[in-house]
């Protein structure tokens, strides 16, 4: 069984950053497919360990991803 999760990623001083916001679990790595494979190992550890109660209690809300503009000037 697979499951579709976002993953956010941005930089941080010399690496990158990956989040999973759906779970709150997050990893790096020096580049950004390293911190996407990286997020992938830690979100398929969670998913092995995580009691069903855990997996539930953080799964529960959708995620929307989207821009905003603002004014900055």
């Amino acid at each position: 069984m697979s499951k579709r999760l976002t993953a956010v990623i941005h930089r941080e001083g010399d690496g990158f950053v990956a989040l999973c916001p759906e779970l709150d679990i997050a990893s790096q790595g020096d580049s950004i497919e390293a911190a996407r494979d990286n997020l992938r190992e830690a979100l398929e550890l969670f998913f092995e360990y995580a009691s069903p109660g855990e997996v539930q209690e953080r799964l529960g809300e959708e995620v929307f991803v989207t821009q905003v503009e603002v004014a900055c000037g």
